[in-house]
């Protein structure tokens, strides 16, 4: 790439992240639930769904500063694993048949959603249906002659609703607003944090993402830093809290990349795919919320973070809401870590049955 197009590509990286932290803002000043992650998302979906500038048609959004600010969030959750998360653990049992129980019949009734409401082919609706695994979806359609195009908007089009809908819900059902817009700001309480203490957290969050690179851990970008974070934080020598204005903007760049994903749809698709994601999306949560009833009443544990732990958004993303809303987000994160391994093996065991075999899966999950 030329010099010129690097400071463009910089120009437009600038550009995107000014106006995705400007759409935060106004979302933080309207109240709305997760402020910086659904009000930058919104503004950077309509700006690059509008704006048809040549540049705009090869650019896409440096991958690698969304790994950074993600891997800050995987620090920041780190820290809020204690001991009590463990005690947690020993009704993991129950939740991981749950777990299982949700991918199979999620994908099922998605599928039918998809083929015999929306009218895809059978690859496409069976791609389009899995309730995780986004990478994963996309590559073994692409082998059994899905169509892409339909198929990567709707595992998109349900990330994007179940960010959206579920911190609304979660207001709705508390009766105001939740997370920053509530005045919920984690780790506030425990004073500012100087430079030395922001140069170890960027330390935490560089080691652990190269480390869980290195041995291929799922979800590599929030988890290696969760997992590393976690071990220090446990120690009690080291306080790696996050300030509020870092998490922000986390969040802010993450909407963003989201955002970006709109680059190039056209209305007529978008149309055709919502109505279908709003079925499929509606019918998870209500199999999510069922299933996260009957384990509340089984095991005592936590409401909203069973809630949480079912709602089928991306690992980063569910993790970040948890985070918003303090609600056991190292344990969130962890149970949609699980439910990204066990999507991507109940496909690739359900394509070999049905005949739907595609390329090997790719390691990134979503």
């Amino acid at each position: 790439m030329s010099s010129h197009g690097h400071l463009l590509r910089l120009a437009l990286t600038l550009f995107f992240l000014a106006l995705g932290g400007a759409g935060g803002a106004l979302a933080d000043l309207a109240r709305l639930p997760m402020p910086w992650l659904l009000g930058s998302l919104a503004v950077t979906a309509v700006a690059v769904g509008t704006l048809r500038a040549p540049p705009l048609a090869a650019y896409r959004f440096p991958q690698e500063i969304r790994a950074a600010f993600v891997a800050l969030i995987g620090v920041m959750i780190g820290t809020q694993v204690t001991p009590e998360l463990f005690r947690d653990l020993a009704t993991l049992p129950y939740t991981l048949v749950a777990l299982a129980l949700f991918v199979v019949l999620a994908h099922a009734g998605n599928t039918l959603i998809f083929q015999r409401i929306g009218g895809y082919d059978r690859a496409t609706a069976f791609y389009s249906g899995t309730p995780g695994g986004l990478m994963e979806s996309i590559a073994f359609g692409e082998g059994a002659g899905a169509d892409v195009r339909l198929l990567t908007m709707q595992q998109f089009l349900r990330i994007i609703l179940v960010i959206t809908l579920v911190p609304t819900a979660v207001s709705i059902w508390t009766g105001g607003p939740v997370g920053s817009a509530a005045g919920v700001v984690p780790g506030a309480e425990l004073g500012p944090v100087e430079v030395q203490d922001l140069a170890v957290i960027v330390a935490a969050a560089a080691a652990g993402l190269w480390i869980a690179r290195f041995i291929h851990l799922p979800a590599a970008q929030i988890m290696g830093p969760l997992l590393l974070s976690a071990v220090l934080t446990l120690t009690g020598r080291v306080d790696l809290h996050l300030p509020f204005w870092l998490i922000a903007t986390a969040q802010a760049v993450i909407g963003v990349g989201l955002g970006m994903r709109f680059a190039g749809v056209t209305a007529r698709m978008v149309g055709r795919c919502l109505w279908l994601s709003i079925l499929s999306v509606a019918f998870m949560l209500a199999l999510g919320s069922a299933l996260a009833m009957a384990l509340w009443q089984l095991t005592g544990m936590g409401l909203l973070q069973l809630l949480l732990s079912f709602a089928p958004g991306g690992v980063t993303e569910m993790s970040v809401i948890a985070l918003g809303l303090s609600a056991s987000p190292a344990l969130v994160s962890l149970h949609h870590v699980l439910r990204i391994l066990m999507t991507v093996a109940e496909l690739s065991v359900a394509s070999r049955l049905l005949g739907l075999r595609g390329p090997e899966a790719r390691e990134e999950a979503d």
